[in-house]
């Protein structure tokens, strides 16, 4: 941090493994998404948030920390953060996290955030702008309201000056600068980085030594009436699809001088309508 000793700066990095979209499947009886049967990835925008993370790492030192929630399978894809730099992994499994809408989400979260801070300590919570599979953007706000943090949203990148956070993020016509005290909440925009390969020198202790905790529901401080099902708000009350929207098309056959003399005329009915 400019002009300030700041080794002990803990990030913590909020990743999401969602399914890829085209291989999931819905629950009809619990209006819920069906997993089982998808290949998972890590949140494309989580790999940006954990860059951005890790750069910051490198210029002022300190420990970059995973935490999700989710399945026990989710343990491989946090060992991937973990071989491309990440020092630590948390991993809140529990089936009463289940079904979970972004306000138990983001409780859920921020209890795990919690406990991390109080044991090893927090500055910055990085999160991805929304995740593939909900596309909601709501659980990072939902993050800093629960842990009365300042928050910026959709950031592009992140500078730390003089025991501040600076963020700029693109506007309609430019860009502006923010600055928040920390500790803070940000989400990071898809895109803004290029990710780095993983470290291979990293990567079998990563797989094999790295240390991931997992919390369940019991080991954090948390009202069981607001995670899962039970504190998820919104349902999903049906379910339909789409109708596909075709277009108009006519093919115009003959030789090039008719097909280009048709194409004039269909042109000028088009203009002439439009007018």
């Amino acid at each position: 941090m400019s002009g300030t000793n700041h080794r002990d700066l803990r990030i913590i990095c909020c990743v999401k493994v969602v399914p890829r979209p085209e291989e999931v499947s819905v629950d009809q009886d619990t209006m819920t998404i069906d997993r089982a049967n998808a290949r998972s990835i890590i949140n494309p925008p989580d790999m940006n948030l954990l860059e951005m993370a890790l750069q910051l790492k490198d210029q002022h030192g300190g420990e970059v920390i995973l935490l999700s929630m989710g399945p026990p399978l989710f343990d491989e894809y946090l060992r991937v953060g973990l071989s491309l730099g990440a020092d630590s992994a948390y991993l809140l499994s529990d089936r009463a996290f289940g079904g979970a809408d972004t306000l138990a989400t983001s409780y859920t979260l921020a209890q795990g955030i919690r406990r991390i801070r109080d044991e090893r300590g927090c500055d910055l919570v990085l999160c991805g702008e929304e995740s593939s599979d909900g596309a909601t953007a709501q659980v990072p706000p939902g993050i800093a309201e629960w842990l009365d943090m300042p928050q910026v949203t959709y950031a592009g990148e992140l500078s730390l000056v003089d025991g501040h956070l600076h963020a700029v993020r693109e506007v309609k016509g430019g860009h502006e600068v923010l600055k928040a005290p920390l500790p803070a909440v940000v989400s990071v925009r898809v895109g803004v980085n290029e990710p780095r390969f993983i470290d291979f020198e990293r990567k079998a202790w990563a797989e094999n030594e790295a240390p991931v905790t997992v919390w369940a529901a019991d080991d954090l401080d948390l009202d069981t009436e607001a995670i899962g099902l039970t504190g998820s708000p919104t349902s999903v009350s049906g379910l339909g699809q789409a109708r596909s929207v075709e277009r108009r098309r006519e093919v115009i056959e003959g030789t090039p001088e008719e097909e280009a003399r048709a194409l004039f005329e269909q042109l000028q009915t088009f203009l002439r309508v439009r007018a």
